[in-house]
């Protein structure tokens, strides 16, 4: 077979058919083979990296500090720790039940190529249409919600220096908007450089989450008493909200929602990952195990140190976390702990950044756009939060579901999966996140207190674009929209054939596979190893 014949067939952009290649391929590009596509990108990360990229996203000291005002704010302390203990239940499920799909199928595309392939018949096209869509949304909400929160930190910073100073509104957008551009110019660079950037990263989020973790209860300087008793801290609910406690709680996992929603970057890499099927899930379930367990403790710190939740969130300083410091710390060691927020914060954004070329200004184009919500007051903005941990979460359940409920058997899972466990925890998956999305659309008020100042407009900023998506699919874009390419028939409901250099299956089979049929009708003799 000639180098113009296989660069023929590669080009025919079938659906059915992966890319032939003349010689024999590496363990990672027989597996994305066995998805469809041709190895383009260049192989730079490794599970390190990949887990320093999600790592940088979930940003552990600066999501606290930036979503407080919600953990905080909707249910006390004990909406804190229990709440974050509840969280991670279904987190862990959805994260470990990603993470066996993205050692199936470890490709860029992820959770959009996963619904492709996953879904019924017929079905493809607009399960991974919708799924883009929400992954989209959270990803392009992620950058703003991040550099906002950061924007915030640094001129609370300055309100700690100099008390005089109070922040306005222009001055946070423009901070947020120059964090922008700069994540934007940084994430412009060569996949090597942006790989040792997030490598780097890591080490300083983990670094300060564990300065902090140590710093505040050793250096408080509260007395009588030193920390809250336990029965307070862990039974005391300081509702915020006009709901039952319970719905409190339930409310307030949006700032756990919102943090743990950087675990599938690793999936997004997986085509500029080495040993792919296996560094990538273990990227993600690394970051889920860790990110839980280090903001639990966190968040324990918190919750046994405030002095005063109602002065924390209303401190005219406008900036939860730094005002709580200022109540458990000397000056001089509230700027140290913001400082490193700040610092985690601007790595986190960048990482949330990570992107082809033209996607990372797109995104920094619609990112700015959103940060005018601002001048409509707090809660408008505040909907970014919950629209991203909305959106993401969905974009990862949409493939998990369809594995769960339609698949089933057929599903043929890479070298890192769960087993047996692997129906059950979906199924806890789905029903979190069926869980979750009413209720971090719910407002704090309701009744008559409910109006277009209080409303919460995260239905709208979420659902109204995905409705719009959808009606959009349905008049026109099904019409040309037919999902990615995908080798859908062997990586469903087959076994895919083996061919060697003189053209035999070394599965052993004699039948002809509709890709039997393709190759041969090109003369080809060529290796392509199936997906383990």
């Amino acid at each position: 077979m000639s180098d113009s014949d296989i660069e023929k067939h590669n080009r025919k952009g079938s659906h059915s058919s992966p890319p032939v290649y003349a010689n024999e391929l590496s363990a990672d590009d027989a597996a994305l083979a066995a998805c469809g596509y041709k190895q383009e990108f260049k192989r730079e990360f490794t599970v390190w990296t990949s887990f320093a990229v999600s790592f940088s996203v979930l940003g552990l000291l600066p999501s606290v500090a930036v979503t407080l005002i919600y953990g905080m704010g909707y249910a006390g302390t004990a909406g804190m720790v229990w709440g974050w203990l509840l969280a991670m239940v279904g987190i862990q499920a959805v994260a470990t039940s990603m993470a066996e799909l993205a050692s199936s199928m470890p490709t860029s595309g992820g959770l959009y190529y996963c619904s492709a392939v996953l879904a019924p018949p017929g079905w493809g096209p607009l399960a991974s249409f919708l799924t883009g869509w929400s992954n989209w949304i959270g990803q392009v909400t992620g950058a703003p919600s991040v550099n906002y929160g950061n924007a915030a930190m640094i001129l609370a910073a300055a309100s700690v220096t100099n008390p005089n100073y109070v922040p306005q509104t222009w001055h946070t957008f423009l901070v947020t908007v120059l964090l922008m551009l700069v994540h934007a110019c940084i994430s412009s660079m060569p996949t090597r450089y942006v790989a040792r950037f997030n490598g780097a990263s890591t080490l300083v989020n983990i670094s300060f989450l564990l300065i902090v973790i140590i710093l505040i209860p050793s250096a408080t300087t509260n007395t009588n008493p030193k920390f809250n008793s336990s029965r307070e801290v862990w039974g005391t609910i300081t509702n915020g909200t006009e709901w039952p406690n319970g719905i409190a709680i339930l409310m307030s996992f949006v700032s756990i929602i919102w943090t743990m929603s950087g675990y599938d970057a690793p999936f997004h890499l997986a085509e500029e990952c080495s040993n792919a099927q296996i560094a990538t899930p273990r990227a993600i379930v690394m970051t889920a195990a860790t990110g839980g367990i280090l903001g639990w403790f966190l968040m324990l710190i918190i919750a046994y140190t405030v002095v005063d939740i109602t002065g924390t969130l209303e401190s005219p300083i406008g900036q939860p976390f730094v005002s709580y410091l200022q109540q458990v710390l000397n000056q001089p060691t509230v700027l140290a702990v913001t400082s490193m927020s700040i610092v985690c914060a601007f790595f986190m954004g960048q990482g949330c950044m990570v992107a082809a070329l033209n996607a990372v200004w797109f995104n920094t184009f619609i990112g700015i756009l959103l940060l005018l919500l601002m001048f409509v007051n707090e809660i408008a903005i505040g909907a970014i939060f919950s629209v991203g941990a909305i959106a993401s979460y969905f974009a990862f359940t949409v493939p998990i579901a369809i594995r769960v409920f339609f698949v089933g058997n057929r599903f043929r899972p890479g070298p890192w999966n769960l087993g047996a466990w692997s129906r059950p925890i979906g199924i806890v998956a789905c029903a979190y996140v069926l869980l979750m999305i009413p209720i971090l659309c719910l407002p704090t008020v309701k009744g008559a207190d409910l109006n277009a100042s209080t409303m919460n407009w995260t239905v709208v900023v979420w659902a109204g674009p995905l409705l719009l998506a959808f009606i959009w699919f349905k008049v026109d874009a099904h019409k040309w929209f037919k999902g990615p390419i995908i080798n859908l028939e062997h990586q469903i409901h087959g076994i895919q054939p083996v061919y060697t250099r003189d053209g035999d299956n070394q599965n052993g089979s004699n039948s002809e596979t509709t890709f039997d049929k393709d190759v041969k009708g090109i003369d080809a003799k060529t290796s392509v190893r199936p997906a383990p």
